[in-house]
């Protein structure tokens, strides 16, 4: 009902294509429009009805506490039975004692801000669309003109390993934590391939001799403040089309994940990092599972 009555705001000869032109054209996001004062959501990034999803809170979202993966083999060998469960039966879920420092991710938060509420000509200098060009890169919506409508986001992109950028390249309000990060991130993701590759029943190299572990990353969102929440998204239903993707909410919260036809909720944990088996994982545990079927 709402969306039927907003359609009746536009005029019939709304012209999406010079809208989404102009938005991208003036480099400064969502948070550009928030700054200069919109009272209503701009009619591009309104939502079909169907991606306006609802949750249930009814699942107790996976935990799993590395503390003592590498000194007790008791210990170890359970935290890969719930590594094991987590990942059949969700496909998600949430790290603890997981090696990262608070402080590290306190910064790293901090750090997204800084850039993101920094002046607007110091962000436009990478504002881009071809990922080709930089390793670091600024946009909104890397889908702006294919999608049916544009998520009430901006974010930047970083791509840290194999060939890490030089820290020049990367943006000075976030460049120090962005290169710790990815050293943190890095360690931990060999730790949770090694758990992996033995809930499998594979050597705990396996993933990693296989270069599952090569690349990395680092996608920051930015979700400014929305007039009418209720129209739009900050990020619609998707798939991670990688081997893993290690995710650090902040305490307002707001992800979910589809489980048994159902949008839960993943309420944010203090100093936790919500892990999401990706598409390419998937492929491999397929792989892995029906090759040592046949052996």
């Amino acid at each position: 009902m709402v969306i039927t009555s907003i359609s009746h705001e536009f005029p019939e000869d709304y012209d999406r294509a010079s809208e989404l032109k102009a938005f991208d054209e003036s480099k400064t996001g969502v948070k550009g429009l928030v700054d200069a004062g919109v009272s209503k959501v701009p009619r591009m990034f309104i939502q079909p009805p169907d991606n306006l999803r609802t949750y249930t809170t009814q699942f107790n979202f996976p935990v799993v506490d590395l503390q003592g993966m590498d000194s007790d083999p008791i210990r170890r060998n359970k935290i890969v039975d719930m590594v094991r469960d987590a990942s059949e039966t969700w496909g998600f879920f949430n790290v603890v004692n997981h090696g990262i420092p608070v402080s590290v991710l306190e910064e790293m938060m901090e750090g997204v801000r800084r850039f993101y509420e920094q002046d607007t000509e110091v962000k436009k200098q990478f504002y881009t669309r071809d990922v080709s060009r930089k390793k670091m890169v600024y946009n909104s919506n890397f889908d702006l003109y294919t999608a049916p409508a544009a998520n009430w986001r901006d974010t930047f992109y970083c791509l840290m390993a194999p060939h890490p950028p030089n820290p020049e390249e990367l943006p000075a309000a976030c460049r120090d934590i962005l290169m710790e990060y990815k050293d943190q991130v890095m360690r931990l993701g060999f730790k949770l391939f090694e758990l992996i590759s033995e809930a499998l029943g594979l050597n705990p190299s396996h993933l990693k001799d296989m270069d599952c572990a090569e690349g990395l990353s680092i996608l920051c969102h930015y979700y400014p403040s929305c007039p009418q929440p209720e129209l739009t998204m900050g990020t619609t239903k998707h798939a991670d089309n990688d081997f893993l993707t290690v995710l650090l909410q902040d305490q307002i919260g707001g992800l979910q994940v589809l489980h048994e036809g159902q949008w839960i909720d993943v309420p944010p944990v203090p100093g936790a990092l919500v892990i999401n088996v990706g598409d390419l994982l998937q492929v491999k545990f397929f792989c892995i599972i029906k090759a040592l079927y046949f052996v």
